[in-house]
């Protein structure tokens, strides 16, 4: 079970404005309430063993086969689905291969199932990639991504943010079209549902056959598949207007370099990794949840970071002001 990966506002009592979860606090989730509550006789019947249905919308919509699609209960799953089935048949991986610091779960899923670590690509290595990047905001352009793939047996592409940054991610057609390269992707990012865990796959006929293989039946509940189906359709997603956001949280980065004891990595998203000198991330985070009523994500449990890092996602222009004034307020003191 992930444990300090933020949104954990239920362990203090008065949390005002949460910048520790990427995903965007402030969307607009009427209409996908509105018609959940119309819909709510679903849960009296089984979902589809498979949710075969908004794996053929969603195939629709990227323009891809719908044999093509695998829909999890949300990208974690996804991760510990793809780590196990390339443990299976011809072809066995033994190696994975990370750059660091990531995403935790990559590393737990291939650990849990006996491979082993590796610094080089090479055949029988799983190359994880997550693009944008949590928590650094990096992003991996397509060709590099495609080199990849052919130094290595197979490459997993994490594009769960890909709607939170303006330069190009990999195409599910080229992805498919390599033949080994296996994309992870999060209706829970892209339209703010994370209690809704709706996630899904995309790869090449024969990769996804393989990946059907450990799937669970139900394992996606049908008030998600109803939610997913809405979302896909009406597209109103957690951010209208990303180009004006990553503008903002362009502005935020500007305005925290401003104060004197916090370093901040330069982002190609909406969220930043920072670094205050001379207070632990730990510490940072008590005192402004206490003292200021803010979340933070401590991010020193990533593997490579100190315990000096923290990572902050951009929310609305007036709770990124508080921040700062916050921030400089307790650096100051």
């Amino acid at each position: 079970m992930i444990k300090g990966h933020g949104d954990d506002a239920y362990l203090y009592e008065d949390i005002r404005t949460d910048f520790s979860s990427n995903i965007y606090s402030h969307a607009d989730l009427s209409g996908l309430k509105a018609y959940l509550c119309e819909r709510l006789e679903v849960i009296g019947h089984y979902p589809e063993p498979e949710a075969t249905t908004l794996e053929q919308e969603i195939a629709q919509q990227r323009g891809v086969p719908a044999e093509c699609v695998i829909v999890t209960n949300g990208a974690t799953d996804a991760i510990y689905l793809v780590a196990g089935a390339h443990l299976r048949g011809e072809g066995v991986i033994t190696q994975y291969l990370i750059k660091h610091p990531t995403f935790s779960e990559y590393g737990d899923a291939c650990r849990m199932l006996g491979m082993e670590e590796t610094k080089e690509m090479g055949m029988h290595t799983m190359l994880w990639l997550c693009n944008p990047n949590n928590p650094t905001g990096e992003v991996t352009e397509p060709e590099e991504i495609l080199k990849m793939a052919e130094r290595c047996s197979l490459v997993v592409v994490d594009q769960s943010y890909e709607d939170y940054t303006l330069r190009p991610m990999l195409s599910p057609r080229d992805a498919i079209g390599a033949g080994n390269i296996i994309q992870i992707f999060s209706l829970t990012k892209t339209y703010a549902v994370p209690g809704l865990r709706i996630g899904y796959v995309i790869a090449a006929p024969e990769m996804a056959t393989r990946l059907r293989r450990g799937l669970r039946p139900w394992s996606v509940n049908a008030l998600a598949i109803e939610a997913g189906l809405w979302l896909l359709q009406h597209q109103v997603k957690a951010v209208s207007d990303i180009p004006t956001y990553l503008a903002e949280a362009q502005r935020l980065r500007t305005n925290l370099m401003g104060i004197d004891g916090i370093e901040v990595l330069p982002t190609e998203t909406h969220f930043m990794l920072c670094r205050a000198k001379g207070m632990t991330a730990k510490e940072l985070k008590e005192r402004l949840a206490r003292e200021h009523h803010i979340l933070i994500r401590d991010a020193s449990n990533f593997e490579g970071l100190d315990e000096y890092c923290f990572r902050i996602a951009a929310q609305t222009p007036e709770e990124n002001d508080g921040l700062v004034r916050s921030l400089n307020c307790i650096i100051s003191n």
